[in-house]
């Protein structure tokens, strides 16, 4: 969930680089450079605090010809009102059918259009605006992936009403605008949705089959009643993304009448045409609107109370309420615990502050008599139990991390690569979610493919959509219903080598079939912010947020924090530089009074570093580590 404290806002990013200096150009802190004079003021709300310019709007002036009213109306696009005065630039019959909320158009500077006279005499004859485009949201909210850094044009054609005046009389629906009017004016939140339940799930008590809700990133309009229009996005359900792995608990058709928030940060929402019914069936929908409220931030919802338009009992939600349903609770309450190999021996051990550390208990707490090291490990979100790869990376072991078991059980999984083939063949990238299942990546060359393990029982994962692409490991997220993927482009005709550069792709898992054959895919796929040229680690950070180290083009490498909708934020980079390798996270069970995630990293020197206080500093082990591991 997005704190308003240490973390700027992401701000929409598909193609950053590129049009800084447009942006730059088109205008100072979000305000229109052509056009009327407009009134601005300062808000003084600390979630705007670097977006601080408020524009309200003008309107038509008399007599104002076609090319005067076309700049008037996009200014007013980018004004703090409900769009009434936007509409008074349009006849009766186009302000009737337009539709602002159909999706924003975001150009990399002012919408650019020629100079046109329009007379009474070819009143049919457009006149097109035109511009680089960015950035979309639709009409969910939502940030689309439809292509974008390509130049667009949208025609507007004017009328002679009977009074004299001009007006526009045809027009594109939706809202055009730049790049930095969109930031002055809108804001990532999150809406939040229930995972899709698993009908292969072993037992109706088990983790796999608790209710946990899901972020679903919207961009909404900073200062015209986010509040309500935060519960109307949740009513109108999800993203088209998210739509597969998610449930609503609001019945179609669901409408919000109203949302008022008292002194004692109680949100009172109410909403008509539809039956709260059962008390079960009016928390679920209370809490998906309590968690969505509060993540407007400032604080300002702890609680909810919703009732129906004709009164009844209606519900209360409080984040404090059992069971848990919050975002990243499945993450479980060893979230940030810390451990590392020790390089020697491959010896797992369990830190407890800066500088002491034990080994665990179990197999992985003592040197494998063999004499061999492990490969990678991941230990479950739990903290009972952890994955380890074999040395050569041909071995998946499930070992329990208790007094009880001494020996090195049996392996759950063993690839068909070749022995002694490529480094980069067999097994890799054991990633635990929030529901007790292991995600693994066989980089087979004969048949590269993802598997799940449940307790004992492997499962062959399908891959939707990856085009010829090489696979080269995932993450998976605590509700277990969202991952990313770390992918190369298809081999090359010449030399047969994989593309060199990785990237980082977002998926959901769907899961199916029964208990006793359980199916499972990944789909979905979407790039993640294709100004990353090179991605090389990837982990979750928070429910709703994956921590990168990568590179743009051109650029040394960074780390990024990166929505689940695909976007950047390019205000939170953090301290990093050339010699970074790998990062882990902790995945924060998100909310505003929970402590945010716990972050490391491995540089390519083999020193490890932690981040206190927006600053790194070199974690002193008492061992060397081979690597450093969060839960999952």
């Amino acid at each position: 969930m997005r704190r308003t404290s240490g973390r700027t806002e992401p701000r929409l990013a598909a193609v950053v680089g590129a049009v800084v200096g447009a942006v730059l150009a088109a205008g100072c802190a979000g305000m229109p450079d052509s056009g009327g004079i407009t009134k601005v003021e300062l808000s003084q709300g600390s979630a705007d605090k670097n977006l601080q310019v408020r524009v309200f709007p003008v309107e038509p002036t008399k007599g104002a010809k076609p090319q005067e009213l076309l700049t008037g109306f996009l200014d007013a696009l980018t004004a703090d009102d409900s769009y009434d005065t936007a509409r008074q630039y349009l006849t009766a019959a186009a302000s009737a059918s337009w539709r602002p909320e159909a999706g924003i158009k975001v150009l990399a500077a002012n919408p650019g259009h020629p100079t046109v006279t329009v007379t009474d005499a070819d009143t049919e004859k457009p006149i097109k605006v035109s511009g680089q485009l960015v950035s979309q949201i639709d009409d969910r909210h939502s940030f689309s992936l439809e292509p974008v850094a390509v130049l667009t044009s949208f025609d507007f054609t004017f009328l002679r009403e009977k009074s004299g005046e001009w007006r526009i009389d045809q027009l594109p629906d939706g809202v055009i605008i730049n790049e930095s009017n969109f930031r002055n004016n809108y804001r990532q939140v999150d809406r939040f949705f229930y995972a899709a339940p698993d009908p292969s799930a072993p037992t109706a008590a088990s983790a796999t089959s608790r209710d946990v809700l899901i972020a679903d990133p919207i961009y909404l309009r900073r200062r015209i009643d986010p509040l309500t229009e935060a519960a109307k996005a949740v009513v109108a359900g999800p993203s088209l993304w998210l739509a597969p792995v998610s449930r609503s608990a609001f019945p179609a058709g669901t409408v919000v009448d109203g949302v008022a928030v008292d002194e004692s940060r109680t949100a009172h929402v109410t909403l008509g045409e539809v039956d709260l019914g059962a008390a079960t069936a009016c928390r679920r929908m209370a809490t998906q609107l309590l968690y969505t409220l509060a993540d407007q931030g400032k604080g300002q919802v702890e609680r909810l109370d919703l009732k129906g338009r004709h009164g009844g009992p209606g519900c209360q939600a409080s984040k404090g309420d059992e069971p848990e349903t919050g975002p990243g609770s499945l993450a479980g309450t060893m979230a940030s615990r810390q451990f590392y190999q020790r390089a020697e021996d491959g010896v797992l051990y369990e830190t407890h502050g800066d500088t002491a550390s034990e080994p665990v208990h179990g197999p992985l707490g003592k040197p494998q008599p063999s004499g061999r090291l492990l490969g990678a490990i991941a230990v479950a979100r739990d903290g009972e139990r952890a994955a380890a790869l074999g040395a050569d990376g041909h071995q998946l072991y499930t070992v329990p991390l208790s007094e009880t078991t001494s020996a090195m059980p049996q392996a759950v999984l063993t690839t068909a690569a070749r022995a002694g083939a490529r480094a980069d063949d067999g097994l890799t990238s054991p990633t635990w979610d929030g529901r007790g299942d292991l995600f693994v990546v066989d980089r087979d060359p004969q048949g590269q493919r993802v598997l799940m393990v449940r307790d004992k029982q492997v499962v062959p994962v399908a891959v939707d959509d990856l085009g010829g692409r090489s696979l080269q490991a995932v993450k998976v997220s605590s509700d277990g219903v969202r991952i990313a993927l770390l992918v190369k482009d298809g081999k090359d005709p010449k030399d047969g080598k994989d593309g060199r550069d990785q990237k980082l792709w977002l998926g959901l898992v769907v899961h199916g079939g029964t208990k006793e054959a359980p199916t499972v895919r990944i789909t979905g796929l979407r790039p993640a912010n294709p100004v990353l040229t090179e991605v090389t680690s990837v982990s979750w950070a928070e429910a709703d947020q994956l921590l990168v180290l990568g590179k743009e083009k051109d650029r040394l490498q960074q780390l990024h924090y990166i929505s689940t909708d695909g976007s950047q934020s390019a205000d939170a980079r953090l301290q990093g530089g050339e010699g970074m390798a790998t990062v882990e996270a902790s995945e924060s069970r998100g909310g505003n009074q929970s402590p945010p995630p716990t972050l490391a990293l491995q540089g390519t020197d083999g020193k490890l570093y932690r981040l206190v206080n927006n600053q790194w500093r070199e974690l002193v082990l008492p061992y060397r580590a081979a690597s450093f591991i969060y839960p999952g």
